[in-house]
């Protein structure tokens, strides 16, 4: 099978400068000629880590899913234990530390789901999400900053969150639905 055509950059930047940096994020103010020839601005959000999420899929065909507030949304938000890894570390080992240290579990059998952008539009932020199955309780670590519920539902409900929008963190819906067209049930 061919592979989707490939096209050269057709914006060209004239200045770029940083307007805002801390540990997790940059901000880059960018002037530049846009692709119809017009001079424009743009701001890019980079990010200083790799987004990480993980299906933990039990044996009873069930996953388990962290609940916290979202101080950007200003709500609450259920969601696959997720988090960051710096981005020169291998992404398999932030899963492993991220899975145990918000749900306490481990893993045996680890395979990536799906890579994708989350918002290509304003960021350069990238995710993996990987399955992980053979599942062992150990103690959860959460960080001092967070204040998590974990809960282990049946996949069908779980895509019936996603489906019905009670579930709308997008690494979570991209993630059950590929699960779905796999014949995860």
């Amino acid at each position: 099978m061919e592979g989707l055509p490939k096209e050269e950059n057709p914006w060209k930047i004239i200045s770029a400068k940083q307007v805002y940096d801390n540990p997790w994020i940059s901000v880059t103010a960018y002037d530049v000629i846009n692709p119809s020839g017009g001079n424009g601005i743009y701001g890019k959000v980079h990010f200083k880590n790799r987004a990480i999420g993980i299906v933990a899929l039990d044996e009873h065909n069930q996953l388990f899913l962290v609940g916290q507030y979202r101080f950007v949304l200003d709500r609450y938000s259920w969601e696959l234990p997720e988090g960051g890894g710096p981005l020169d570390e291998a992404p398999l080992d932030a899963a492993k530390r991220e899975l145990l240290e918000e749900t306490g579990l481990v893993a045996e059998n680890w395979e990536v789901l799906l890579e994708m952008d989350l918002s290509n539009s304003v960021t350069d932020e990238e995710v993996t999400v990987f399955l992980a199955t053979g599942l062992m309780q150990k103690e959860a670590d959460p960080e001092p900053t967070e204040q998590l519920q974990v809960v282990r539902r049946p996949f069908s409900q779980v895509f019936d969150w996603v489906m019905n929008g009670e579930i709308t963190d997008s690494i979570t819906v991209a993630a059950i639905l590929k699960l779905k067209v796999l014949g995860y049930r």
